[in-house]
């Protein structure tokens, strides 16, 4: 069951072309549906020490500390208002991104990211899978699996409490 703004899993086969749309300062982002978790306002954030400027800290997210990272930050942009968290599923457990506004649902066809590094100004090709547009308007589709490097979760596990 699906609660509220929680995003269902695609049942297509193809679910890769239905993406979540969101803004991160300047730039228009998406990220693949089967990736997404849920979206919600921004959460009580702690910070983590020795981490990069772009992991925000540590919030509590339906009860589990969840890392937090800007994605305006991440792909090198300087810091952007926050509106909204998207929580999104990576290989060791759930990420909430700190976006901004989310744009909405939308089926975003896409190039290799490696064909377009002249859209990806300071973005790292290896945080996007593809670059797509929306209206004339470049789209950066990430690859959520890979946003968050080992020394980010060497930190986080660092500072985590036993129950």
């Amino acid at each position: 069951m699906v609660q509220p703004g929680q995003i269902a899993p695609s049942t297509e086969g193809t679910a890769g072309d239905d993406s979540l749309v969101f803004r991160a300062g300047a730039l228009l982002c998406a990220l693949r549906l089967g990736e997404v978790i849920e979206t919600m306002r921004p959460l009580a954030t702690h910070p983590l020490a020795g981490t990069p400027a772009f992991v925000t800290g540590i919030c509590i997210m339906r009860g589990a500390p969840t890392l937090v990272i800007d994605v305006a930050r991440l792909l090198g942009g300087a810091e952007a208002r926050v509106t909204r968290f998207v929580a999104v599923r990576t290989d060791r457990g759930p990420v909430a991104l700190a976006t901004g506004e989310i744009q909405g649902v939308r089926a975003i066809g896409t190039g290799a990211a490696g064909h377009h590094e002249a859209l990806l100004g300071e973005a790292p090709a290896r945080l996007v899978a593809g670059v797509g547009t929306i209206d004339a308007a470049p789209v950066l589709v990430l690859r959520s699996m890979r946003l968050v490097p080992d020394e980010v979760w060497a930190a986080a596990a660092a500072t985590a409490v036993p129950a």
